[in-house]
């Protein structure tokens, strides 16, 4: 049956890279920007109504994760946040200690951040999968010893939706070595599935705003209570002194309205996105050389598969002329193959064909049915 949609109607199935913000992450920006516009600095009244905008926002989020206010800083996005973690720390910490784990399947700002590590002096080991693919806890323990200042180990996957074990490795080489710094960015693990600072283990959580229906250019990083990290950004007293700058009052209540709105429903909406994945799975289980990449026990939010014989690039601009918005991987690699898929044993042309499709609870399974008719479209029109 040929499925059709509406004039100027879009799929938008991009949403690891980017989400829609939510209308109360909208109206808490416009009112921020509109009508609470002070300088949370500024001591007048202007100036603390702003503060009480931001101090709402940060109890929201920690709140979500199990925290104190005090133990969430806000960002700029989660790349800072990433950078703040790992610099911050290693500068804190790396004076005696010069070793950091991590999983060879890092995003970018984590990735490129520890190779200038590498550069200052530090010795960092980067856990691979086993041979069949999954993270192995025991092997980020036998990576650390008495010299390893950090371990540091995504939640979710962002090109596959992988699941990494990060509370059995961080609570593993707490037990053996509680010294060691944990940190684990949970950019697209946040408000999907629970991420709680305790439970986890961890030091220090990334957090993004835009990728849970708030807008871009804010973040967060929790720091547990005790942990030292040194500034990467300097010039004044905002955020206890640990990230200078005006504080963005608009983007931070933006935030917070978002996580106020998605938390009392994580497992309803996780629910429906893993109906939404079975469904997509269904829909594409016969087309002819398409496979699919992601494990069958990740998180539903990130299916990605692969096309087999037609370049990435090329089926994504097919896709694009029928208003169908999927991505290749990272949006943060431009296009280009990050080496994430070859980690996890997927290489050469289906490496090459691979498409990431990333949805929300909004999505629908009309759209999914677009896609799958429009892959199948693809599979028989696109030249390689």
């Amino acid at each position: 049956m040929q499925i059709t949609k509406g004039m100027n109607e879009l799929v938008y199935l991009d949403n690891a890279a980017t989400t829609k913000p939510c209308q109360a992450a909208v109206d808490a920006a416009v009112e921020a920007m509109t009508v609470n516009f002070g300088n949370p600095s500024s001591l007048h009244r202007a100036g603390l109504n702003a503060q009480l905008a931001v101090d709402k926002a940060r109890k929201l989020i920690a709140d979500a994760i199990g925290a104190e206010s005090s133990n969430i800083t806000f960002t700029s996005g989660a790349t800072e946040s990433n950078n703040l973690a790992l610099r911050g720390a290693a500068a804190a910490y790396g004076r005696k200690k010069h070793r950091i784990v991590a999983s060879s399947v890092e995003h970018a700002s984590v990735d490129e951040t520890l190779s200038a590590l590498e550069k200052q002096g530090f010795e960092v080991v980067r856990v691979a999968p086993a041979e069949d693919g999954r993270f192995r806890p025991a092997d980020f323990v036998a990576a650390c010893n008495e010299d390893t200042v950090m371990v540091t180990m995504m939640y979710v996957n962002n090109e596959t939706g992988y699941v990494l074990p990060v509370k059995e490795a961080f609570s593993a080489i707490k037990r053996r070595y509680p010294d060691i710094i944990t940190h684990t960015d949970c950019v697209q693990a946040f408000m999907k599935l629970p991420v709680k600072a305790n439970t986890l283990c961890a030091d220090l959580i990334s957090l993004s705003g835009h990728k849970i229906h708030g807008v871009k250019g804010v973040g967060a990083l929790y720091i547990r209570k005790g942990v030292r990290v040194l500034p990467i950004v300097t010039g004044g007293k905002q955020e206890k002194g640990i990230r200078s700058g005006t504080e963005s009052v608009p983007l931070i209540a933006a935030f917070g309205a978002a996580v106020e709105q998605l938390q009392p429903t994580i497992t309803e909406r996780y629910d429906r996105v893993a109906a939404l994945k079975t469904h997509l799975l269904e829909l594409i289980a016969d087309a002819e050389n398409v496979t699919v990449n992601s494990p069958e026990d990740g998180s539903p939010y990130v299916v990605n598969l692969s096309a087999v014989g037609k370049r990435s690039e090329i089926m994504l601009h097919f896709l694009e002329s029928r208003e169908i918005y999927v991505s290749s991987g990272s949006a943060c690699s431009k296009g280009q193959q990050s080496g994430v898929l070859g980690e996890f044993g997927i290489t050469g042309k289906r490496a090459d064909s691979a498409i990431r499709v990333s949805m929300t609870a909004e999505t629908t399974a009309e759209e999914l049915e677009i896609f799958a008719e429009a892959l199948r479209e693809g599979m028989e029109k696109v030249r390689g």
